[in-house]
């Protein structure tokens, strides 16, 4: 797995062995990435269910100002912290060990922009969407990408998240949330 675009392109990501994982596909990173490029230049980000933190890493290339990676795996985090050191950013990516629903309740906004990439079998992804309308965690204008499985849907709206656009990408699907001004 590489970065697909910016100053690390073509950087080979860390992938542990015997970890069962399901990173983005390079072509969906790619094009997710096309779609955000006037999303990404200095803002934070979060990426939630990091796993390799390929997603966090490719916002970090693609000029995001920082990102936060939350990853419950310890040889998974271990992966992280290599590749982002590997990538260049070390000053510019932090990663959270811990369950995404803990991490929700600890860690300060403003983010722009949330990558949620859960496992597609998990239950409770509607729990951890309305988790993301806490106040002061999304900006102003803040967007959540979820990658879910493209044989389910995500619903229309989580609390003040709407979503604004949905892609298809054989079995991978993107939907985009938009929090919505009170």
């Amino acid at each position: 797995m590489r970065i697909t675009g910016g100053v690390a392109r073509g950087l080979r990501l860390e992938v542990p062995s015997g970890l069962r994982v399901r990173p983005t596909s390079d072509r969906v990173r790619s094009a997710l990435f096309q779609i955000l490029a006037q999303e990404l230049p200095e803002s934070a980000v979060l990426d939630l269910f990091a796993g390799t933190g390929a997603l966090g890493i490719e916002a970090l290339s693609r000029g995001a100002a920082r990102v936060d990676f939350v990853e419950r795996d310890e040889r998974l985090c271990s992966a992280i912290e290599r590749n982002i050191e590997k990538a260049g950013f070390a000053d510019r990516g932090h990663v959270h060990r811990a369950l995404v629903e803990q991490a929700l309740t600890f860690l300060e906004g403003s983010y722009h922009l949330v990558l949620l990439d859960p496992p597609y079998e998990l239950s409770g992804v509607e729990r951890i969407m309305e988790a993301l309308n806490r106040p002061g965690l999304l900006g102003k204008d803040g967007l959540v990408v979820m990658e879910h499985s493209s044989r389910g849907d995500a619903a229309e709206r989580y609390g003040m998240l709407i979503r604004e656009d949905h892609r298809r990408y054989g079995d991978t699907a993107l939907s985009m949330y938009r929090m919505q001004e009170t």
